[in-house]
């Protein structure tokens, strides 16, 4: 069998960077509207385990090189062709068919959101905490039109109302991004390319320089009461800031503020 799962192309078309506490994941396909084929998909589960390992790592950007599409989603070709050739789906193929690692990742995920976002596009920047858009560009989740499903879609009953994610699975159409921004699914909308870029490497840099266990206990209790709701949501993030008080930056934080200095966090 041959098919665009090349080992050897994950690197090329995911770029993943990291500089001075900031992580960089960039899809790198834009002759093919940066389309997931199974290589990329592969490649970010293991970044994703990769970014958790590492310290140093403060924040994540994830973008894509320039194209009207920031992700277009599965390689339907790809699909297409390894079930002929095998008569098995594609989604076997990948170790993490719908990016739930992703939702895992314990360190915030910028989404700079810089072209339409369809099928997989959306899914990964629904799986993003902070999003960055550009004008002009549009919204769906195409799966219906092409016979496919889009189970990753539930978790945005959170962030849009329930009758736009209606809209957007059954009619399988797009809208404006300016519309989901409306609803607070974006937190910025920028004019072009660089300045969605120009946003979330703002964004990120804040981030950073935050302390990071506060930061990782930040994320990690909104996403928890997401899921339980409000009251036990509020006595699990009691639970998961007891670290962070406990923490030698807890000490560090309030002994630089009242030396006038800024604080050197250690992450522990």
């Amino acid at each position: 069998m041959t098919t665009d799962a090349n080992p050897n192309n994950s690197d090329q078309w995911v770029e993943f960077s990291t500089q001075d506490g900031i992580a960089t994941v960039r899809l790198n396909r834009p002759k093919q509207r940066n389309a997931l084929a199974i290589s990329m998909v592969n490649r970010l589960h293991e970044i994703w385990t990769q970014v958790d390992a590492d310290d140093t790592i403060r924040v994540v950007i994830f973008c894509a090189a320039p194209c009207p599409t920031f992700c277009a989603g599965m390689d339907l070709k790809e699909a297409s062709r390894i079930k002929q050739e095998t008569g098995k789906d594609v989604l076997g193929f990948l170790k993490d068919p719908f990016h739930e690692r992703m939702r895992e990742v314990k360190k915030p995920i910028i989404g700079a959101l810089t072209g339409d976002l369809m099928a997989g596009g959306m899914l990964i920047s629904l799986n993003c905490d902070l999003r960055v858009g550009m004008r002009g560009t549009r919204v769906g989740i195409t799966e219906a039109k092409v016979g496919r499903g889009s189970p990753w879609g539930v978790p945005l009953l959170w962030m849009v109302p329930q009758a736009i994610l209606m809209e957007l699975t059954l009619t399988a159409g797009l809208l404006p991004i300016e519309q989901l921004h409306g609803y607070g699914f974006t937190n910025y909308l920028e004019d072009d390319y660089e300045a969605v870029l120009n946003r979330a490497q703002q964004l990120a840099v804040t981030i950073r320089d935050n302390a990071p266990l506060s930061v990782a206990a930040g994320k990690k209790s909104i996403l928890t009461a997401a899921n339980i709701g409000a009251d036990a949501g509020l006595a699990e993030a009691k639970k998961i800031y007891q670290t962070v008080y406990s923490s030698e930056d807890g000490i560090e934080g309030p002994r630089a503020f009242a030396e006038k200095r800024k604080p050197v966090w250690q992450g522990k």
